[in-house]
């Protein structure tokens, strides 16, 4: 039997950024709790700033039945010479059977007692208060806080709590808030609670009090809004989909509006302005043929007909926000790009000074215009000596998130040099992995300079990530310097410029950085079967373009029909040659081949070893062809000939072919 299930938990208004970090997570925890009680069923959930909802068109009365497993004491312990111990007597009691009744079940400790039961379902409505104070202590929205005399604690105080089975108000309390049949209405309508005595009339009391209960609803009614705003206007609004997330859930009854700002203010870089607008006010920017107007839109929560005292007071409100960003721009322009200030920044104990920071990149960015052929060299110095000077700026300091970007509009200003300030607002590229990257030469060197030093120098100091801790994205700049060399085409040994460069950090772990880098490799190649980037890694192959290459070539011959047949192949090539020294010199001498196999074997190795291939997929297909030729080998030729030299000769041949696809990847290393 089912009846419909409402639960409301009424709140003073939520914040919506802790609240939105953690409503991915809301849903998962209501299941696990109906799941542990065997009350799983379909629900809804809605929220707005003041109120979580779950709606169950049919929740269970009674529990289901479930099946109870006990274990207890190991056979050893249990019995003693044939006799139950206390242990065993205590285990049945607490089964409430008799010790005959007490069976025993393998486990991985051994075998152990054992007790199954039925257990009857219970009634749901004897369940649900304390599922819901339950999933409350489950919510983590990071901070929160207590009120009146409560020692618990939450992210805003509960001001009511509605859990209503059919048409019956369960009993159940909430940080001393009892459940009773009243709800909320706007603000603006009432501030008395309205009644109702069942879910339909909880749902048409919401809409007829001004309440839009439904998040997609809002965020709906926002989106044709505005679209109707941009059509009357001649406008286009630019929808920053986190702030429309931010803005949903922050309203019950949306309302967009079009408001204007000072034409003056148009003199500062349009992303201050739309910062300013987001961070502060949660305004979204307008736009017309591609440029910033001096209008914006807001999304009102009132209930009311009149709008133009919330529009005017919007833009009191903006003004001096604007007339901040103005001050700060136009005094950062005054003082122009310096990086003398950051000699008094520390960037991390132990690591000097941001100035510090950009020595030791500049020395990186010259290796790697050597590395990678660029020419610019003077020029690259003085980007990377003043890449971090405008975190000393008044605008950066108020907009963290500018940082580079900042810097480019300054340098623009100053008339520097076009590829300075580029690579100025990309040297923190890319930010994530649907980020944009560098798009030069130029520009990347600067990025990767950054990357790397951070990489290297928090190493030195044993800062390594550990679990999900990596306070300073070193995770992130490992897949930067990949997806920058990738995407790029850039020939970069890493393993030899974390060598090369370990003289320029006290106390480097070169080995600890390698073995990060291999790591994030098997993330940046999730989709990949592991056991092949794990076998391309093997080959000793540094160059992150030529790593991709070969792993890009080699997956797709792995996941291939063919490949266990040639796997047994290969694995009978690596044992033959497993202890063959392939760090020396190997040679075959045709004199003692004995068999016509053998001589087919070789003739056709060396005719697939003395072509160059454009690609690493051509160069398998070759390799690959040599299948044939050693199966017929180890058909016809007993490797371990009583001839010692024919003997050595044999794997030797063997141990060429095994180098020749070492060079791509160690098969021996896949795993299908």
């Amino acid at each position: 039997m089912t009846q419909p299930l409402l639960i409301e938990i009424a709140t003073e208004e939520l914040p919506a950024i802790p609240f939105l970090n953690e409503l991915p997570n809301i849903e998962k925890k209501w299941a696990e709790i109906l799941e542990e009680n065997n009350l799983l069923c379909e629900f809804e959930f809605f929220y707005t700033p003041r109120r979580l909802v779950f709606w169950h068109r049919e929740f269970k009365v009674v529990g289901d039945d479930s099946i109870v497993e006990m274990l207890g004491a190991p056979i050893a312990i249990a019995f003693k010479d044939g006799e139950p111990t206390g242990a065993a007597l205590g285990f049945a009691k607490k089964c409430g059977v008799d010790i005959s009744n007490i069976s025993t079940k393998q486990t991985d400790k051994g075998e152990v007692l054992y007790f199954q039961k039925e257990q009857k379902g219970k009634l749901s409505k004897d369940l649900l208060n304390d599922m819901v104070n339950l999933f409350i202590k489950k919510l983590d929205f990071g901070k929160s806080m207590r009120w009146g005399s409560l020692s618990e604690s939450f992210i805003r105080p509960i001001r009511g709590l509605t859990i209503l089975l059919g048409d019956e108000l369960i009993d159940g309390s909430l940080f001393s808030v009892t459940s009773n049949k009243t709800s909320f209405p706007h603000r603006m309508v009432s501030y008395d609670k309205f009644s109702f005595n069942n879910a339909q009339e909880y749902f048409e009391g919401l809409k007829n009090n001004a309440i839009i209960l439904y998040p997609e609803i809002r965020k709906e009614i926002i989106l044709n809004q505005i679209s109707a705003l941009e059509k009357a206007h001649n406008i286009k609004v630019e929808l920053d989909l986190e702030l429309l997330d931010e803005v949903v859930a922050i309203t019950e009854y949306p309302t967009a509006l079009l408001g204007k700002f000072d034409e003056e203010f148009l003199e500062l870089p349009d992303e201050v302005i739309i910062n300013s607008m987001k961070a502060n006010q949660r305004y979204f920017g307008v736009y017309r043929d591609g440029k910033l107007l001096n209008h914006f839109i807001v999304v009102s929560n009132s209930f009311t007909d009149d709008f133009s005292e919330i529009i005017s007071g919007n833009e009191k409100v903006l003004r001096p926000r604007l007339s901040d960003a103005m001050f700060f721009w136009k005094n950062d322009i005054k003082n122009g790009l310096s990086n003398e200030r950051l000699k008094s920044i520390t960037f991390v104990e132990g690591l000097g000074s941001l100035y510090n920071k950009c020595e030791r990149e500049a020395v990186i960015g010259n290796y790697l215009a050597n590395t990678l052929g660029l020419a610019e060299k003077e020029l690259l110095a003085k980007t990377i000596m003043i890449s971090k000077a405008d975190l000393t700026t008044d605008m950066v300091y108020e907009f963290t998130e500018l940082q580079g970007l900042m810097g480019y509009y300054y340098a623009t200003l100053a008339k520097e040099d076009e590829r300075l300030c580029i690579a100025l607002k990309e040297q923190y590229l890319p930010t994530g992995e649907e980020s944009e990257i560098p798009s030069s030469l130029f520009s990347s060197i600067v990025a990767l300079s950054n990357k790397i030093d951070n990489l290297l120098a928090l190493f030195s100091l044993g800062m390594v990530p550990t679990g999900s801790r990596d306070p300073f994205a070193l995770r992130r700049a490992a897949a930067g310097i990949v997806r920058i060399c990738i995407n790029n085409k850039y020939n970069l040994n890493i393993y030899k410029m974390i060598d090369d460069l370990s003289n320029n950090y006290n106390n480097l772990d070169s080995k600890k950085v390698v073995e990060f880098f291999n790591d994030r490799l098997f993330k940046i190649f999730g989709d990949i079967n592991p056991s092949v980037v794990k076998a391309v890694l093997a080959s000793g192959e540094g160059d992150i373009l030529k790593i991709s290459q070969k792993i890009y070539a080699l997956n797709p011959i792995v996941n291939s029909s063919d490949f266990s047949e040639f796997s047994s192949t290969f694995k009978r090539v690596a044992n033959i040659i497993k202890d063959l020294n392939l760090d020396n010199r190997i040679s075959v001498n045709e004199s003692l081949f004995e068999n016509s196999e053998e001589s087919v074997l070789f003739n056709q190795y060396n005719r697939v070893v003395s072509k160059q291939y454009p690609t690493y997929d051509e160069e398998l297909e070759a390799l690959f062809s040599l299948k044939p030729s050693l199966d017929n080998f180890f058909a016809n030729v007993f490797v371990n000939h009583e001839n010692e030299a024919i003997k050595q000769n044999r794997k030797n041949l063997i141990g060429l072919v095994y180098i020749a696809f070492k060079n791509i990847a160690d098969l021996k290393e896949i795993t299908i």
